[in-house]
């Protein structure tokens, strides 16, 4: 039984573990379906854990915050999880028993499933922070510091930076200008005005200051404190730059600030993602160099310019306090504002030393201090000197440096031309001197944009120029007041020195200048020098001679400048000067005789224009290296040895402008020159050239002397050109060479054809480098330029100018037969200047391009109602002029181009026509043709919309028919072309009756008489001046014919026209009140001036003495000298008082004497 019970107890407990084996597998097969929906629900659930975890953490990223490690473990497996719980769903086995143990192993992969989906979603619930805690940061930072406030030229600029912010076409905006005035302050306040959420458009605002020694993991630190991101100092730039440029990434518009940038910075190696792949991102950078600008790529450049007068007083009295405004200090404190130069850097530190100071004296003193050129007061050289200098030292290359400190040798505020550095430069060795003329003007140009855009280099007052900031010359000269840089200079210029002192002068000087120091005598003894390559003197007028030792301790001399003195002769000594280069004797109209040159085998340069020269001598041949010899109005000049100019085989530029020389040439045996340039503009002499036989011929037979190479002249300027000289340039020059290289053209007073593509038609050019083209006065032009067979581009044309075309109605006219080219007529074209073109409609085709169009100037030219702009090529634009009126009438495509275009138009405040002229002799012209007619601006005076009959303020013509309002008609379209008068025809089909009769009741030119009321008749300030006087005298008592006679009167005021018959007191008072009008209208209208009409009275009744007593005219009524009128002298001192009255054929000079007891 025992066995029996064994042997049933082996086979029974396998069978049970058996049976519940497949009992389990059976449940397990049977729960399947269960389990498949908990798996499905589970699922659902852990999915939405899963979306609510990747919503949190995206939100965190793009505040800066990292994710947990855990957290992204299980968020892998979870994605991991995804594709198995599919697959289940997708292969459920058939429920065939031959299937099942198939349909065992789904089910028990679905409830592991089901398992680590129950594990999921309990470790989903992550008891501590998906991320590691981070400070979210502010949207904007405040920056401590000075703001910018009220209406300033700083506030200006930061309201035009903020427009161009909300601008979606600039993605990177650069701000520049010179070192302390006030950028960083400016975009200061901008960072902190952007707090403002109605002004905010962006994400993030960064702060960062770059510096001038750039370090680019100090600025990725500064951006990622500024978005709270964790800063490791073993991590790499590279490494860094992944983590800046990720976390911006995921923001949706950031603006980046970078104050203060000397270079270039690369914004992949930053980690900063470019704004224009990164729409709505933007960024500022400040720089005090305009190369940094390019180099960044920015779309826009805004320059921050110096403070104006009022505002650089304002910020110094602020800094200074009341002690300013003390009557004894305010004169001085005003004057200390002004040698600043609206440099607020230099404002702010001047009023602070000063703050407290209430002893005249120290104002005075501290005046005197920034009056030199290198002044000590406390706090200038390290506050605001040595932060400028940073600038100097950015300079790439030491000419480029040296270049720059020449520039301080000339006089303060002095406007420097440029054609007389390109000589001072060369010649100095600053600028390659290999290279032609040519090469070296465009060197030079390069050399001053390059000065320019680190703004060290300023505009000069006229074209051609350019000059320094006074406070930059200051720098320099500080500069070169010491050895450090080996430059070491003596500048005194413009300083009143009656001698010059031998202690000033040491043996390690570079450059010396006494220029306009008013020297009258220089020191006759050796003044060992022996480094000093320039020496210039010029304008030092009272002094007669340079002694013979004076220059023999000049032996490196390269540069000696004696322009515009009055010396005599030039000492022999000179003549020892063997490194000589450049010689200027510019204006010295007391030298007749130049010593014989011929040892200063150097000498590049030779400047005699002005002289009173009266032969050249031919030892000027052995000058072997010379390149440049001006003698321009050497009007005694009568002598020159044959053949000498010809053989000057270095010879490039001779100008000869308005010299009467005799040039002796024999054509046939002299040798070829090539001249660069031959400026023989204006000249009153001939050509005389010795041919194959004995005789002269003028500058119309030169075409005829085949011998003659001095045709081969490629001019690039032709200064204005009137129809009589083109019809004698196409008479002398026809062929096509003379002009291919002409770069500038300037055209007056045009006759007799419709374009001047006619004129290029008749001389058979092209004009292919042509860049600047000025056409003034034409009556009968109507197309600037005719587009056809001759003209089809003028690729290198940058600027445009035409004035007073009354007939133009079009700059470019379209050749309708020919298929004309796409592509722009002027691809280049920078500058486009309009101004009184008053039958101006259009400017080109409507679908012209103007690709690089910069700046856009349209005065009085009332019919041109479209610009060449569409919201495609609007990006170029940098300023628009003109009258608000004429702005506001301009048609648009679409009014987003228009408001893009908005923050560039700058209106220009509207002056009375008859007061546009700076002075009477000037005016002479315009008012003999008709004063009336063009003080009520006829030409540009539009009929139906302006007020232009002077006594009837609120007279509008009223209309025959509403057909008849032509919008552009102007008055002066009124009048009659066939003689004086309105054109009673087309007034009367124009208006009602009354506004016809009404309108040719009005006084014009040769119809009804003028007075001399006329010339003011819309000039209030005339008006009260004539009549707010005691005189019994009114201008309408006159009985004058014509404004001519006024005018007459006016400018000779002592001989009236034979013809009149006039008082001769009445003369005098109307020829100094109407100057007295003129001067004073002109101080209000172009300098702001106030004007005490009491003062004004008190004046013209002074004057009037003084002439009537100076000319013994006959006085009508008496007249006594009031002590109020003039400011009697103290006893034993005579006051001395001068008037003058200039005309073209006589003038006068009244000077009257009176002493304390008026005798």
């Amino acid at each position: 039984m025992e066995v029996l019970a064994s042997s049933i107890s082996l086979v029974v407990t396998p069978a049970r573990l058996l049976c519940k084996c497949v009992c389990s597998k059976i449940n397990t097969t049977i729960s399947v379906q269960s389990n498949l929906e908990d798996v499905e629900k589970e699922m659902k659930r852990l999915i939405d854990r899963r979306e609510e975890i990747i919503h949190e953490t995206e939100a965190a990223k793009k505040e800066g915050s990292q994710i947990r490690a855990p957290v992204i473990t299980w968020l892998e497996d979870v994605e991991v999880l995804q594709p198995r719980v599919n697959r289940i769903h997708e292969n459920q086995p058939s429920t065939c028993f031959l299937n099942f143990s198939k349909r065992y192993k789904g089910s028990r992969e679905v409830e592991e499933i089901l398992d680590n989906i129950k594990r999921l979603l309990k470790a989903g619930k992550f008891p501590h922070c998906l991320v590691y805690p981070t400070r979210v940061p502010r949207v904007v930072e405040h920056i401590p510091g000075p703001s910018i406030q009220g209406p300033t030229t700083a506030s200006k600029v930061l309201e035009k930076t903020m427009r161009l912010l909300s601008d979606d076409r600039f993605q990177r905006i650069g701000i520049w200008g010179m070192g302390g005035l006030g950028k960083t302050s400016m975009v200061r306040t901008l960072n902190n005005e952007l707090k403002s959420t109605s002004r905010n458009i962006f994400g993030v605002i960064i702060w960062v200051t770059v510096s001038k020694n750039l370090d680019m993991k100090q600025v990725q630190t500064q951006i990622a404190l500024r978005l709270n991101l964790e800063t490791k100092m073993e991590e790499s730039v590279e490494r860094m730059a992944l983590r800046l440029h990720q976390r911006l990434k995921n923001e949706e518009k950031y603006l980046l600030i970078l104050d203060d940038v000397w270079q270039k910075l690369d914004l992949d190696s930053l980690g900063v993602p470019h704004p224009d792949l990164h729409k709505g991102s933007k960024i500022i950078l400040t720089t005090r160099f305009m190369e940094v600008c390019r180099k960044m790529m920015t779309d826009v450049e805004v320059k921050v310019d110096v403070l104006n007068d009022e505002e650089a007083w304002q910020l110094f009295s602020q800094k200074a306090g009341d002690v300013a405004h003390l009557e004894g200090i305010k004169p001085f404190a005003e004057a200390i504002a002004r040698e600043c130069c609206g440099l607020p850097l230099a404002i702010i530190i001047l009023g602070a030393a000063m703050r407290r100071t209430t002893k005249v004296e120290l104002w005075e003193d501290a005046l005197k201090e920034l009056q030199r050129s290198v002044p000590s007061v406390e706090g200038i050289e390290d506050e605001v000197y040595k932060p400028l200098k940073w600038s100097y030292d950015s300079l790439q290359g030491n000419n480029t440096k040296s270049c720059f400190l020449y520039c301080s040798s000339f006089p303060e505020d002095f406007s420097i031309e440029v054609s007389e550095l390109v000589l001072h430069w060369r010649a100095e060795g600053l600028i390659d001197g290999q290279q032609n003329y040519v090469d070296s003007v465009n060197r030079v140009i390069a050399l001053i944009e390059n000065l320019k855009d680190s703004c060290l280099l300023e505009d000069g007052s006229k074209k051609g120029t350019v000059k320094m900031h006074d406070v930059v010359r200051d720098v320099a000269i500080w500069i070169t007041s010491s050895s450090e840089d080996g430059c070491e200079s003596l500048v005194l210029s413009e300083f009143c020195l009656s001698e010059i002192s031998v202690g000033e002068f040491s043996n390690s000087l570079k450059r010396v200048s006494f220029m306009n120091s008013h020297t009258e005598s220089l020191p006759n003894c050796l003044i060992q020098c022996p480094e000093v390559s320039t020496l210039l003197l010029q304008g030092s007028c009272p002094f007669e001679k340079v002694p013979y030792r004076f220059l023999l301790g000049f032996e490196a001399l390269k540069v000696l400048n004696l322009s515009r003195t009055n010396i005599r002769s030039l000492p022999d000594s000179l003549l020892q000067l063997g490194d000589l280069c450049a010689l200027f004797l510019r204006h010295c109209k007391y030298i007749e005789v130049v010593p014989i040159l011929g040892s200063l085998r150097k000498l590049q340069i030779l400047d005699l224009c002005g002289t009173s020269i009266k032969k050249l001598s031919g030892e000027i041949v052995y000058l072997s290296s010379l390149r440049q010899l001006d003698l321009s109005y050497t009007r005694k000049l009568k002598t020159v040895r044959a053949g000498i100019i010809f053989r000057l085989s270095c010879l490039e530029v001779l100008d000869v402008t308005n010299s009467s020389y005799q040039f002796l040439v024999k054509a046939e045996e002299e040798g070829e020159i090539d001249l660069e340039v031959l400026d023989v503009t204006n000249s009153s002499y001939q050509f005389l050239v010795k041919g194959e036989e004995e005789g002269e011929t003028t500058f119309e037979e030169l075409i005829q002397l085949d011998g003659l190479l001095v045709l081969s002249i490629k001019l690039k300027s032709i200064p204005l050109l009137s129809s009589d000289d083109l019809s004698l340039l196409e008479d002398w020059l026809p062929a096509v060479t003379y002009y291919q290289n002409l770069e500038e053209l300037t055209l007056g007073h045009l006759n007799g054809i419709k374009s001047i593509s006619e004129l290029f038609g008749q001389l058979g050019l092209r004009f292919l480098k042509l860049k600047s083209i000025e056409v003034r006065g034409s009556s009968e032009m109507k197309y600037l330029l005719s587009c056809g067979d001759i003209i089809q581009t003028l690729p290198n044309l940058e600027e445009i100018k035409v004035s007073f075309c009354w007939a133009l109605e079009e700059l470019f006219n379209y050749d309708s037969g020919k298929n004309m080219a796409p592509d722009p007529v002027v691809p280049k074209l920078r500058t486009l200047q309009l101004e009184d073109l008053f039958s101006l409609r259009a400017l080109g085709r409507h679908e012209e391009i103007w690709p690089c169009l910069e700046e856009v100037t349209v005065f009085r030219c009332n019919c041109l109602r479209r610009l060449p702009f569409s919201i495609q090529n609007t990006g170029t634009i940098k300023e628009i002029k003109g009258e608000l009126e004429w702005w506001d009438a301009l048609l648009w495509d679409d009014d987003e181009t228009k408001t893009s275009l908005l923050p560039y138009f700058h209106p220009a405040l509207l002056k009375n026509v008859s007061w546009s002229w700076k002075s009477l002799g000037t005016a002479k012209a315009t008012l003999i043709a008709g004063a009336c007619k063009m003080i009520h601006c006829w030409e540009n005076t539009l009929i139906w919309e302006d007020l232009w009959v002077p006594d009837l303020p609120n007279f509008k013509p009223v209309p025959k028919s509403h057909d008849n309002r032509n919008s552009c008609l102007v008055v002066s379209q009124l009048l009659r072309q066939d003689k004086p008068g309105w054109d009673e025809e087309k007034l009367n089909s124009l208006f009602d009756e009354l506004s016809a009769k009404a309108i040719q009741r009005l006084p014009i030119s040769g119809v009804t008489n003028e007075t001399p009321l006329h010339l003011f008749a819309q000039c209030q300030f005339a008006k009260a001046i004539w009549f707010s006087n005691n005189w019994s005298i009114r201008p309408d008592q006159w009985n004058l014919s014509s404004t001519a006679h006024l005018v007459d009167l006016i400018m000779t005021p002592v001989s009236p026209p034979s013809e009149l018959v006039v008082i001769p007191a009445l003369q005098v008072i109307g020829a100094l009140a109407t100057d007295q009008i003129w001067r004073s209208r002109n101080a209000v209208i172009f300098e702001g001036a106030k004007i005490d009409m009491k003062k004004i009275q008190t004046q013209l009744l002074c004057r009037f003495e003084e002439h009537l007593a100076s000319t013994n005219l006959v006085i009508t009524r008496e007249h006594t000298v009031r002590t109020e009128r003039w400011i009697r002298p103290e006893q034993g001192v005579i006051k001395i008082n001068c008037n003058a009255a200039v005309n073209q054929n006589r003038s006068y000079m009244v000077i009257v004497a009176r002493d304390w007891r008026v005798t």
